[in-house]
């Protein structure tokens, strides 16, 4: 029975990951696919900065309805709605001909986004038995990063195939995606995995939390008790940890890697390898955080993790600003900085934030919690082509490091430890510490 039990979960958490997955694709495909776009369409530094944040004012739509639709529909008829968009946001981007339609699909597909952003840590800390917790949601970021490495590589292959038949004379749809247009080809590959995780759902069952919570009367209290005295810290947690994740400069690598490192004087099909090692070294160190986070601890990895992120991007400055760009030092400056990313600052934001609040108010404080996350991602893609230009790359890179250094700073003041315990347990945390405080 344990056995069947086992398999289930792991299963489950298989399952519901595939929204990591499209997650991390689709936010990194778009690397790739930023030079041909900007070159195709002859795209003004505005309309690049639009182009790659329409996703994420997708998301945040998404994220905004997620938390009470969740509460009123249950976690898996959402998943099937992210799923279902993301399948037609792929669909759309590989075939509309229109920027401004195919602007519409990356809506689309950030709608999807911002629902399994909120949903699949929510879920996956629901179904988690308390001591596995950690590393059930933490699965999810691995996921995320899995996604971003394969969209690397997909670009790269697709790249390479391109190029090897750009002379070919034959038409059909596959020269359109592949040669001819090769960037549409690189979003329509998400297809496949949204297919399969549209799928995958028969099977998965409905969030057991979900089930005991539903139809009490505090699910249908709105937002109002997040703001009880005894939430105010769990509430400012989740908060500050989303927005300084994505104020670290993880972003800019993912979306603007390539361009960064081909301005640095490094060919664009090599900026493509540099990626695929980028993303390679963010799936390995996640899978750190899987194997410590439930023994460590959160507040320990995310100390030394945001430390550790705060030198590494002060030193890839250093590289810009110097002009050391073509050796190693640039290579591992940055991968220094994705290896304490990953196993703190990405992952543990998630970890937290689905855990800290009460049954009654977890999926939309965990919504909220998130649309901080997305709103900050859209300032970042606004904002990082108009720091590379008005600033310089180096001082870009410092920008980012001391929200690193904001970051250590806020969870050594405000993150208690919380491995190991049940919802209840740390639900009774927070009261206590009202009480000790009043």
């Amino acid at each position: 029975m344990k056995a069947q039990s086992d398999f289930l979960l792991v299963m489950t958490t298989v399952v519901a990951s595939l929204g990591g997955f499209l997650f991390g694709f689709d936010m990194a495909v778009v690397s790739g696919i930023l030079p041909f776009v900007r070159q195709q369409f002859a795209l003004s530094a505005l309309q690049e900065g639009w182009f790659v944040s329409s996703a994420l004012a997708g998301c945040i739509a998404g994220v905004i309805v997620a938390g009470n639709l969740s509460d009123r529909l249950g976690r898996k008829k959402l998943l099937y709605m992210a799923a279902l968009l993301f399948l037609l946001a792929a669909l759309g981007c590989a075939f509309f001909h229109d920027l401004s339609w195919v602007i519409t699909a990356r809506i689309c597909g950030g709608v999807a986004v911002g629902i399994a952003s909120s949903i699949v840590p929510l879920y996956l800390s629901e179904i988690a038995p308390d001591n596995k917790r950690g590393r059930l949601v933490t699965y999810y970021q691995l996921a995320v990063t899995i996604g971003i490495l394969v969209a690397y590589c997909s670009n790269a292959q697709l790249l390479s195939y391109a190029e090897a038949h750009r002379h070919d004379t034959g038409g059909g749809l596959v020269h359109f995606l592949f040669v001819q247009e090769v960037w549409r080809g690189m979003f329509g590959i998400g297809m496949l995995p949204a297919a399969l995780f549209l799928f995958g759902l028969l099977w998965v069952p409905e969030s057991p939390r979900w089930l005991m919570q539903r139809g009490k009367a505090a699910a249908k209290e709105g937002y109002g008790p997040l703001f009880d005295p005894a939430m105010r810290r769990a509430l400012l947690i989740g908060i500050l940890l989303p927005l300084f994740s994505q104020f670290s400069g993880i972003n800019a690598i993912i979306y603007y890697g390539p361009t960064i490192l081909n301005n640095a004087g490094i060919t664009l099909s090599n900026s493509f390898l540099s990626q695929i090692i980028f993303g390679a070294a963010n799936v390995f160190f996640t899978i750190f955080a899987i194997w410590k986070v439930d023994s460590l601890g959160r507040r320990p990895l995310y100390l030394w993790g945001t430390a550790g992120a705060t030198i590494s991007l002060i030193m890839t400055g250093i590289c810009f600003y110097t002009g050391a760009t073509t050796g190693i030092a640039l290579l591992c400056c940055v991968l220094a900085f994705l290896a304490f990313f990953a196993f703190s600052i990405g992952p543990l934001k998630f970890v937290i934030a689905a855990e800290i609040f009460p049954d009654n108010i977890r999926a939309r404080a965990l919504s909220l919690s998130i649309m901080v996350m997305w709103v900050s991602d859209t300032i970042v893609g606004q904002l990082t082509p108009i720091l590379l230009r008005s600033l310089g790359t180096a001082q870009t890179f410092w920008f980012f490091a001391a929200f690193c250094l904001a970051a250590f700073i806020a969870v050594y003041r405000l993150l208690p430890e919380t491995k190991g315990q049940s919802f209840e347990q740390i639900e009774q945390y927070w009261k206590n510490t009202t009480k000790q405080t009043a």
